[in-house]
Formats: structure tokens, sequence, C-alpha cells
């Protein structure tokens, strides 16, 4: 049975037009209608102002997808955009679960996650096995956050944490740190980075306890090193072990 209309997931990258990536920008141009999170669309607005955008505050995720789907049964191409990648906190596994047994043809397109372009900022933090950790317990109970927290700080990872907080968790990054100095010494190196790849970016190096009393946002990234991180001219650098001497 032919498919009654294309629907897009795709993510943009951190919010910069010239960090989305061209097969991006390639399904943006085909898309008829692009619908997403108001503060994303704003971002890239701009860059295809002759297409229609229907938007939904945040905490609607359920009612956008639901949304773009309904769009693309129409038979139009439908683009559905997050932030960073597609399938790193973002819609793609909620469409396809929404789209189940729909006659549609869903494509999902990777992005350039906040993980990987906060890091470039930062240096090469992420040059050894890292791991990924929200903040966020608004779908994730926090004692499994903090469980997750525990051992991946074990395992000696390089930690990227997203969502580290917010108005109603402002003291939940200072929380992860003391998790996580349960098994790292203080002077262990860490970053974060601001508004990447947007207005005002902004990027920082500090240790542990200095990162503990830091005050962060929603749109802030962090990044705590492992045992052999270290900091060269200013950048954040975590070696993958090359002998060069």
């Amino acid at each position: 049975m032919k498919k009654s209309g294309k629907l897009y997931v795709i993510g943009i990258g951190p919010g910069s037009f010239e960090d989305m990536t061209i097969r991006a920008v390639n399904a943006l141009k085909e898309s008829q209608i692009i619908v997403g999170y108001t503060v994303y669309v704003d971002l890239i607005r701009e860059n295809f102002p002759e297409k229609e955008m229907l938007t939904t505050p945040m905490r609607k995720e359920v009612e956008r997808c639901r949304m773009a789907i309904s769009e693309a049964e129409k038979g139009k191409t439908t683009a559905m955009i997050c932030s960073g990648d597609s399938g790193v906190y973002g819609m793609s596994g909620l469409i396809l679960e929404l789209a189940e047994e729909k006659n549609l043809e869903v494509e999902v397109i990777p992005g350039v996650t906040a993980a990987l372009s906060g890091g470039a900022v930062l240096g090469a933090p992420l040059g050894h096995d890292f791991a990924v950790i929200s903040l966020s317990d608004l779908l994730t109970p926090m004692e499994l956050i903090e469980e997750r927290l525990r051992a991946a700080a074990k395992s000696d990872m390089v930690l990227c944490i997203y969502n580290p907080s917010s108005k109603k968790r402002a003291d939940y990054l200072k929380r992860a740190c003391e998790i996580i100095l349960e098994c790292r010494k203080p002077e262990t190196v860490c970053g974060l980075v601001k508004n990447i790849g947007r207005t005002g970016e902004e990027m920082k190096i500090m240790n542990l306890l200095q990162l503990m009393e830091t005050q962060t946002d929603m749109f802030t990234t962090v990044y705590i090193g492992n045992s052999t991180t270290k900091e060269i001219d200013g950048r954040m650098v975590t070696p993958r072990g090359y002998q060069h001497v």
C-alpha cells in the first residue's frame, strides 16, 4: 500500500544554521509544514520564511507529535524539528510510537547533539568513553538518575550532563556533584557551555568543587572529566591514550 504522506523527524543541531546538516536543510526545504517547540521553530524561522510553521509550548510534546502526524496524514510533507539530535531526548521515539499502524512514511534525520557541539566549544572533553545523563526528573525518577550518576562516576567515564538545573530544580547539579565526589577527586577538570551555537554562547572550565557551586540553567551543558582529563591552554581535553612522546 502506498504511504499517504511523508513525515521527517529532524535534528536541527544546537541552533545556528551553520551547525545544521546538509541532509536536515534539504529535508526542511522539501517540507511544506514545519512543526516544533516554539523556541526551536524561532531558531530556524528566518532561514525558511516561506514555510508554514506550527508550534506548541513546552510540555506539549504529545500534542505536537500528533499535530505533525495529522498534517502528514493529509498528504503534506511535514517536518517535526528537535534541537540537537532528534533521537537524543528528542521526538523521534514518540513519533514512531504514535505513528504505529498509520499509513505514513517516517524518516528520522540525525543532528549534532549538545554533547558534541558543546564539546567542540570546550576543546576535546569527550576523547574517550563517556556517558550522557539528563538531570530532568520530569519523566525519570530522581532515584534512578542518582543511580545512573553513581554508576557512571564509578566507571571513570566522562559525564556529559543535560538539563542540569531549572527554577524548580535549582540544586540538582549540586546534588549530582556530591554524588560524583564520592569517587572522584575535587580537582577533577570540568567544563560547561551555555547557549551553544546561539547568541550569548559562553564556556567555562573549572574543577568539580567549583562546579558544585555554579549556577546553570536548561540551556547549559555540563562536562565532568575522568581521571585523565586535563586543561590545555584554556581547553578541556580527555586524552585517548595515543603515545606521542
